[in-house]
């Protein structure tokens, strides 16, 4: 059974308050980075996995994509794709990620935000979307980083007057389910290494073309409270790849 979180009442008016849902792809603050390995949409078919308020399609579309298809399992988070982001060139689904049909070399490039993470298995996930690209086409993708979900809480520790002193990783080598704490509502995400992603990658066909853990900076540093700690420990993984 797929969790879906996002479909229930608190927990999506809580996301749809987040700077990412409101302002979209600049209210990301990992977007300046993930925008830098994105391959050029002109003319390409693309596939956003996990799509959720669809703000990549939109992007690739605005960018000369000849089509995109978004997919993601939250009915609200369709519903509201399809009312901010909706384009003739768009196409929305909601399905799970495990059940979408990879058609062979369909897409020229299949893109996924921050969606990884609440999947168990990654490595046939890769081996799908291999198949399912054309020749030389561009597989990128963001999840959290394997030291934020190690231990789990995804929280800190903090001393008797509530000041953050450390980031907790532990059981890093044990892979599988996690209980988080997010937007006040417990998440199951799945915990995969480093190597679990990086292997997988490659494992399925890909040469990895950039690999970024990337930092926040600019406004979000200077406006954001509590920002500057996210420069304590990585809280993102961007993965570009390419079809051999």
């Amino acid at each position: 059974m797929k969790e879906n979180k996002y479909d229930e009442e608190c927990f999506f008016n809580q996301y749809s308050q987040m700077l990412r849902s409101l302002e979209g792809l600049k209210g990301a603050g990992e977007w300046p980075v993930l925008k830098a390995v994105l391959p050029d949409f002109q003319g390409k078919r693309v596939l956003d996995l996990g799509c959720g308020f669809g703000w990549h399609c939109r992007y690739a579309i605005e960018h000369g994509a000849l089509s995109a298809v978004g997919i993601d399992l939250s009915e609200k988070m369709i519903k509201e794709a399809k009312k901010r982001n909706a384009f003739p060139q768009i196409e929305y689904r909601c399905m799970a990620i495990e059940d979408f049909d990879f058609e062979p070399e369909t897409y020229d490039i299949v893109l996924s935000s921050l969606a990884f993470h609440y999947l168990e298995s990654f490595e046939d996930l890769c081996r799908k979307i291999y198949g399912g690209l054309t020749r030389h086409g561009n597989f990128v993708f963001s999840v959290e980083h394997p030291v934020f979900t190690a231990y789990g809480s995804q929280d800190w520790y903090y001393n008797e007057q509530g000041e953050r002193l450390h980031w907790p990783v532990d059981r890093y080598f044990a892979e599988g389910k996690r209980t988080a704490r997010f937007l006040g509502e417990e998440v199951i995400k799945y915990h995969k290494t480093l190597t679990t992603y990086v292997r997988g990658v490659i494992g399925a066909g890909f040469e990895i073309t950039d690999l970024v853990e990337p930092e926040p900076e600019g406004t979000f540093l200077e406006t954001i409270p509590d920002m500057k700690d996210e420069l304590r420990r990585p809280m993102m993984l961007i993965v570009a790849a390419v079809k051999k």
